[in-house]
Formats: structure tokens, C-alpha cells, sequence
């Protein structure tokens, strides 16, 4: 039983089906539903990750899964990835980017540094400053999250899973083995579902359903993202006219429009303390404010452009931003991933398989330490802003 289908709980139950496991794969409100941190339009797929290289390999790893799923499920007319490559804005050579460029190295993914002149004779329509410079990943793009999160929980019914809707209750048992979760519907009803192991990827809940293992760890912030409307015509602010950035040191990011999406622009700082299930999906004046306000600066030409549409949606945020994957510490058969931070979509089809593996395999071991329950956890005036979350 994977509970939750998002870019996590649905890989993870995909790669257990493909692999022979009887799957039911179950989420509160189905795959791609707007309180779900897996929602969304377009979401970034790049590979500088700093000292933390796991997740470039991950992601390497996950573009590999997404183009050969796309081709596998006939998808290649309405794709979920587009490589449009990604602009990383620095303002110096801090250890951060040389890590970056290290694991690209190490990867032999393509990238290169461009200085401010060079960005902006290949993009125009980004406006760069003095003492500025890019890494450019062309091989990196965006994801189409909520076709994508859709798409991988139809493809588990197709193996034979089943997919239902319902909220995960809190689990309780007192052996060395959970036995079973009782799951509640709109209508008041509880069902009380077993199996021989249970896979929580349940995103901003996951702090709910575990309050004393992951109460401190994940803090969920809100976070506002608008979308922008270039003229009429105007295709330079499309993909692939237009590669995703992602500003180092201002934390604003964004993604070029595509068929399913307008302009992407949003900060990745955000306000501790937003309930998924009943938070209110309603952005803020000064949070859009501080966006136009970076739009007229680093894309003069849109500094007039409508606001079109509007989404707020949540992090998971963990003190480091690496994301939490363990056993539970009691149960043996009961397995967690979460704490996505903002930037775990991306690498969802590689986590998924690790965790297949050990869900049917076991290897704790081979979870890297910073991942595991025993990680540090927020103080209570946590610091809630980790870098390269995007």
C-alpha cells in the first residue's frame, strides 16, 4: 500500500508494480489534485545541486526514466519533459556553483559559464547586470507536473494497481509490524485496508500522520506562484525561445510558457505554517509585489505583463532541504519519503526506484545518512530558507 500519489508515493508504487508487487495505491483526493504538492503546471528539471550530487545523479537518472516512459506510453505527441535547458543567474563563484560544475563534470552533462554579455546575446529578453554570470545546462527543462503525476498513477492501474481515493488516518500498533491503515471517505465511511507493507509519501501530511518522528523535521510553508502573459504573438518567452533560471541569490525562478502553463514566475521563500487541507489558496499583494517588481528588473519586457493566473501550493521544508527517506524506527514493514523541499518533483522516477528496491529487498544501509530519521530537525525558530530548494 503506497499512500499518497504524488511525484514520490506514484513512481514508487509504478517501479513496485512493474516489478511484480499487488499495488493499491491511494491519495485523499486523486493524482494531480490542487492541495497536492505534485500539482502545478511545469516544474524544473535541472541538475546543480552544490555539495549535495545525490540529487544530480537522481535527476540523471529520473530524465532517463521520464524519456523512456514517454516513448513506452505513447506520449511522444503530448510529452511530459521538454528540454529547454536551464539558466542559473550568480552574482559570484561561490562553493556552491563550483560544486555544481564538479557533479555536471562528473555526469558529463553539458553546461557552460556565460558572462553577462553572453547571456544576453543568446537571451535577450533576460536583462543581466553588472558582475553577473550564468551556468547554462541545456540539457535540463521542465517537466509538465500535473500530466506527468496523472499519467504515472494511470499507467498503475494499467499494471494492474489499484488506485483510490482516501485519507490516510494516523497509524497505530503495538508489534513489530504495521498490519493495516484505516483510510476515511467524504462520506463519513472508514475503510481499514492491510498489507504486507505500507510506503507513507504523503507530502505536507506526512508530519501529521508521524507527529513525533517528523513533527520537527518538515515545516510546511506557503508558497505563491504567478503566471504572467507575454503579447500576443510573442513567442520569446515560450519554450524553447526561453530556458527555466533560477536567480541564486534572489531565490526567484520561473519557467518559460509551453502548452500547458503561461510565464512562470515565484520566490522560493515562503510563510511557515500553512495547513495543506484547509489552507486558504489565496496569494498575497506583497508577495506579488516583490514578483513584478524582479519582472521588470530581470525581464524588462514583461515589466507591464497581465498577471494571468494565479497558484499558491506548499513546500516541505527540512532544515537542509534534503528530502527524508527511512523504515520506521518500530515498524519494519512501513517506509516514508518526504520532505521534497521544493525541488523533489524532479528526481521522483529515481527515488521511486530506490525505494522499490528497498521496500522489496530491505538494504536500510544504503540510505545515505542525511536522508534518515535521525537527521537534524528544525530549532524552534528554525531557519526555513535552505538553498537550491527550487
Amino acid at each position: 500500500m503506497v499512500i499518497g500519489a504524488g511525484a514520490f508515493g506514484g513512481w514508487t508504487a509504478w517501479h513496485l508494480a512493474r516489478r511484480g508487487a499487488r499495488v493499491a495505491l491511494v491519495d485523499a483526493w486523486g493524482a494531480g489534485n490542487p492541495r497536492g504538492t505534485s500539482s502545478g503546471e511545469a516544474r524544473i528539471l535541472r541538475f546543480s545541486y552544490g555539495e549535495k550530487s545525490l540529487y544530480s545523479e537522481w535527476t540523471y537518472r529520473a530524465r532517463e526514466i521520464w524519456r523512456a516512459c514517454e516513448a513506452e506510453w505513447g506520449l511522444q505527441d503530448a510529452p511530459l519533459f521538454t528540454a529547454c535547458g536551464m539558466l542559473w543567474i550568480w552574482r559570484e563563484e561561490s562553493a556552491h556553483y563550483r560544486a555544481s560544475a564538479a557533479a555536471l563534470d562528473r555526469l558529463r552533462e553539458p553546461w557552460e559559464r556565460l558572462d553577462a554579455r553572453e547571456v544576453m546575446r543568446r537571451f535577450p529578453q533576460v536583462a543581466m547586470h553588472a558582475g553577473e554570470f550564468a551556468l547554462y545546462e541545456p540539457g535540463s527543462g521542465f517537466v509538465r507536473a500535473q500530466r506527468a503525476t496523472q499519467a504515472v498513477a494511470q499507467q498503475v492501474a494499467r499494471l494492474g494497481g489499484s488506485v483510490r481515493a482516501g485519507m490516510a488516518q494516523p497509524p497505530a500498533g503495538e508489534a513489530s509490524r504495521l498490519e493495516s491503515v484505516r483510510v476515511s471517505h467524504g462520506d463519513g465511511g472508514l475503510e481499514e485496508l492491510r498489507a504486507g507493507a505500507f510506503v507513507f509519501c504523503c507530502g505536507p501530511w506526512l508530519p501529521q500522520l508521524f507527529p513525533s518522528l517528523l513533527g520537527r523535521r518538515i515545516v510546511v510553508t506557503r508558497q505563491d506562484v504567478f503566471y504572467f502573459g507575454a503579447p500576443a504573438g510573442d513567442e520569446r518567452f515560450d519554450a524553447p525561445q526561453l530556458p527555466s533560471w533560477a536567480d541564486y541569490d534572489t531565490e526567484f525562478y520561473g519557467t518559460p510558457g509551453c502548452d500547458v502553463s503561461a510565464f512562470k514566475l515565484a520566490s522560493n521563500e515562503g510563510v511557515p505554517g500553512f495547513d495543506p487541507t484547509n489552507g486558504e489558496r489565496v496569494t498575497s499583494a506583497d508577495t506579488l509585489a516583490a514578483a513584478r517588481a524582479y519582472l521588470a528588473r530581470r525581464f524588462p519586457a514583461m515589466a507591464r505583463a497581465p498577471l494571468v493566473r494565479t497558484r499558491v501550493c506548499q513546500y516541505e521544508r527540512t532544515p537542509d532541504s534534503h528530502i527524508v527517506l527511512d523504515r520506521h524506527p518500530e515498524w519494519e514493514n512501513v517506509w516514508m519519503a518526504g520532505g521534497g523541499s521544493g525541488h523533489g518533483f524532479k528526481f521522483g522516477p529515481a527515488l521511486g526506484e530506490f525505494l522499490a528496491g528497498l521496500v522489496l529487498e530491505g538494504g536500510r544501509e544504503k540510505i545515505p545518512a542525511p536522508l534518515r530519521l535521525g537527521a537534524i530537525a528544525h530549532p524552534e525558530s528554525g531557519e526555513l530558507r535552505p538553498r537550491g530548494a527550487y
